[in-house]
Order: structure tokens, then sequence, then C-alpha cells
């Protein structure tokens, strides 16, 4: 961890906490909510690295939950810690979890006695696998990966906490199909904002402190030799 490290943390756990302020839905069986935080926070890790990335995500949520109080409001607001974590670390990665986290998932859904009904619902779940192949081909494709290793972890915790009945699965279908791939769209946009930020401060040397920026999503103004030639590394 270096001092450029924890300076994109915290630039990141502020960004975060406003986004955490800005409601997209409730979840189902909770209080909890989905914020705009859901389709920010993925891209932490791209930019310095998994493990700070996944620091940084952590902090954002923490840093939440001491300005409302500190209250748990339900196993809701402590289950909403962890699945963003993974999503962190599968946008941000190529590796073996972000095959093992989703597989895990499906398998704790269907063997709970509500999930076995319900068990199609887990096939959602083959999306993050299936990406993982594409991941460096498409930002879309990442996204999408990552959006639903959030979701598979989230369903996982939530249907063994919360026993919501089958028929509350069934009509979460469709609104997790326009949900997800509104925040696959969100975080990739994210990403490509944020990318060509970095980018644009760079190139006018008011910020040069190594982060990550991809070539292949800035724009056309802000590429230059040094970025064509880098080959990052985001372990």
């Amino acid at each position: 961890m270096t001092k450029r490290n924890w300076l994109f943390i915290a630039i990141f756990v502020i960004l975060g906490f406003v986004a955490l302020q800005i409601p997209v839905t409730q979840l189902a069986g909770s209080k909890a909510k989905f914020t705009v935080y859901d389709a920010f926070a993925p891209v932490a890790g791209s930019f310095i690295g998994s493990i700070p990335g996944v620091i940084a995500v952590f902090l954002m949520q923490f840093f939440n939950f001491l300005a409302r109080g500190a209250q748990i409001e339900d196993a809701g607001t402590i289950i909403r810690f962890f699945p963003m974590l993974f999503a962190v670390l599968y946008f941000a990665k190529k590796g073996r979890l972000n095959l093992i986290v989703p597989l895990l998932a499906m398998a704790a859904f269907i063997t709970h006695p509500i999930g076995r009904t319900v068990w199609y619902f887990s096939l959602f779940w083959l999306i993050p696998i299936a990406a993982h192949f594409l991941r460096d081909r498409f930002l879309l494709a990442r996204s999408l990966g990552a959006t639903f290793t959030a979701h598979a972890v989230g369903g996982a915790l939530w249907i063994w906490t919360f026993s919501l009945p089958a028929t509350a699965w069934n009509a979460l279908i469709p609104v997790v199909i326009v949900e997800r791939l509104l925040f696959a769209l969100g975080i990739g946009g994210s990403f490509i904002l944020v990318n060509n930020l970095l980018g644009f401060l760079e190139k006018k040397h008011l910020l040069n402190l190594g982060f990550y920026i991809d070539p292949k999503y800035l724009a056309p103004v802000l590429r230059s030799e040094q970025h064509e030639s880098t080959t990052p590394s985001t372990t």
C-alpha cells in the first residue's frame, strides 16, 4: 500500500459515500436499498488493484453506516457489506474466483428448501461465468459479470436470511433483468468516466500518480503513445 493507493482510496470513499445517498430501488424483504453506489463501486479495483479497491469499497459502506448512526435496521444492513466486495474483485482481475463465487452461490441457493423450488432463479449466476471468458474483449461483459457476481452473493445470503417465498423470487425475475442491465451499463459508464477523468488530469499534468488508465477507453484526444504502449497490471 503506497501513498497513491491511500489517496485513491480516499477519493473513491468520498465519491462512493455520495453515491450511497442516491437511492434507486428497495430490496425485497428488507429496508435496505440499491443506490447509485451499486453502479459505481465495482470499478474501484480496476485503477489501483483489487485489494486496495476492496478496502475502498468497504470503507465507503462503513462510513455510510457510521453517518447513519451505526443503526442496524435489519440483517439486510449487514448483508449489503459483502456482495459489492466480490463485484470489485471480479471487475478488477480475471481469475478463478470469478468462476468459483457464482458456482458456490448457486449451490448455496439451491440447497435452501425454498431455493430448491425456484432453482431456475440461480441460473442468472451463470452470467458471470460466461462473461468471464469475454471480459477482456467487451466492457459490457465485464460489467455484467461484476453486477451479477454481487447479485449471486447477495441472493445466496438473502434466501438463507429472509427465506422469501417462491412467489417473491418468481416476481423478482423480470426486475432482476432490467435492474442488472441498468447497473451493468452504469458500471461501464462509471469506468469510462473515471478512466477519461484520470487521463485528462494526467495529460494536463495535474495528476501523475501512476493510476491505471486503459487507453482502449480513452477519448481520442487524450490518447498518447505512452498510454498506447502501457501494459498495466491490476493484481
